[in-house]
């Protein structure tokens, strides 16, 4: 079997594994506040994993992605040898991966954006040397560390401050459920369809205007607040008076908004960050095809299926530590919780996108449960979880950077180049 064989065999084993991880870690992440809540089961979050996140990926996961991601550095640089950016791809596909299991493995959340991008610096310091690293960027991607969890975490404690004081702290909370849900919805349905076409439906390139995209959003709140008003028409208390009975019900309609809010997400997430595991995996397959490096990767269909199925495979086997730290171990969760907190995720990331702010998502959301948390008083925290998991995030980029730096020596010496 000739090398540019080898290569392309080993990058379809690190990608698949990647896509695993990303399930495993980011996926599981994702859905850990409908799991803790009790919204979905384990089984119903990977069957909407499943649905939505295998359709994101599949369908709008961008036919085009970049070789690099983050433009941490020019490709170019690799222009007279481009086998050394093709086992530079596989280091970054392995190293990130292998630290995502890692990190999953113990449970903890950890952005796949920053596990591959500290791979990338990685192999690139060592290949051409520290001025080939845009530090410029790394810098942005730092200060995300801080500006991510607590713009999750304060839009995640305003969205459940609106719940509670609007529905949970009055004396009819069933009654205001049914007068305050719809309404809630319509808002939610505008800012998810706002978060749906600028990060889910980006890759499309659709070339709607914002007046235009915000009326389409705000046709699809209002849509969703006239189905909202429909099912709970007939919702009373029925002569209930005990509030923990009133609540409990009030909880029961909030599972089912929050299920919405997670499909959304699941669909946004796919077609976004499947690109973590093929945008490396279609730039060493375009390079072993036309010998050459390219700014951008034709990403081959397969390519996006194997990611897709790999990160719900990923879900399915190994992404229940993580679900278990994000929707149990940080803070009690509920239906109303878990809706504020996904909310609170959802629009700090159409604020980030819109601003060009480098958020992660995996960051914002984590953010928005402590927000959520913390809106209960400090108590309600898990603190040596939330260490646990701050640490892991500042540990990832440098983690990842000398796994990859490593595995790239490796590569270096069984591959011949130049």
């Amino acid at each position: 079997m000739d090398p540019g064989t080898i290569i392309l065999v080993l990058a379809l084993v690190f990608g698949a594994y990647m896509a695993w991880n990303i399930g495993a870690n980011d996926v599981a992440n994702a859905m850990g506040t409908s799991v803790g809540s009790h919204a979905l089961t384990i089984k119903q979050a990977v069957i909407v994993a499943a649905i939505f996140e295998f359709s994101g990926a599949f369908i709008v996961g961008g036919h085009v992605t970049d070789t690099i991601r983050k433009g941490i550095f020019d490709a170019s640089l690799y222009a007279a040898e481009p086998t050394q950016l093709a086992l530079g791809m596989l280091a970054a596909l392995l190293s990130a991966a292998l630290w995502l299991q890692l990190a999953s493995s113990r449970g903890l959340p950890v952005s796949t954006t920053h596990s591959i991008v500290g791979a990338v610096i990685g192999f690139a310091v060592v290949s051409m040397g520290f001025s080939a690293v845009e530090w410029s960027k790394v810098g942005s991607i730092v200060a995300s560390w801080f500006v991510s969890p607590v713009c999750g975490g304060v839009l995640g404690f305003a969205s459940f401050f609106v719940v509670r004081r609007t529905i949970l702290d009055r004396a009819d909370p069933v009654g205001a459920t049914r007068h305050v849900a719809p309404w809630l919805m319509a808002v939610v349905g505008f800012v998810l369809g706002l978060v749906l076409f600028f990060k889910g439906l980006k890759n499309l390139h659709l070339e709607l205007t914002l007046v235009e995209t915000a009326g389409i959003a705000a046709g699809l709140g209002l849509a969703m607040a006239a189905i909202t008003a429909w099912f709970l028409r007939g919702l009373s208390r029925d002569g209930e008076v005990d509030r923990h009975a009133q609540h409990a019900r009030v909880e029961r309609v909030f599972a089912w908004l929050q299920i919405i809010t997670a499909c959304f997400m699941a669909f946004a997430h796919g077609s976004n960050d499947v690109a973590n595991a093929v945008g490396p995996l279609a730039a060493v397959v375009n390079i072993v095809r036309d010998g050459a490096v390219a700014a951008q990767s034709v990403v081959p269909l397969w390519v996006l299926g194997l990611g897709g199925v790999g990160i719900v495979v990923g879900l399915a086997t190994y992404g229940k530590r993580v679900i278990e730290t994000v929707g149990k171990n940080i803070t009690e969760m509920t239906p109303t919780r878990g809706f504020s907190a996904e909310f609170g995720a959802a629009l700090t990331i159409l604020i980030g996108s819109r601003l060009g702010l480098p958020l992660s998502t995996t960051h914002v959301l984590v953010g928005a449960v402590i927000g959520v948390g913390f809106a209960r008083g400090i108590a309600a925290l898990n603190m040596r979880v939330i260490r646990n998991v701050a640490t892991s995030w500042l540990v990832t980029v440098p983690a990842a950077a000398v796994l990859s730096a490593t595995i790239y020596g490796v590569l270096y010496l069984v591959f011949p180049v130049g």
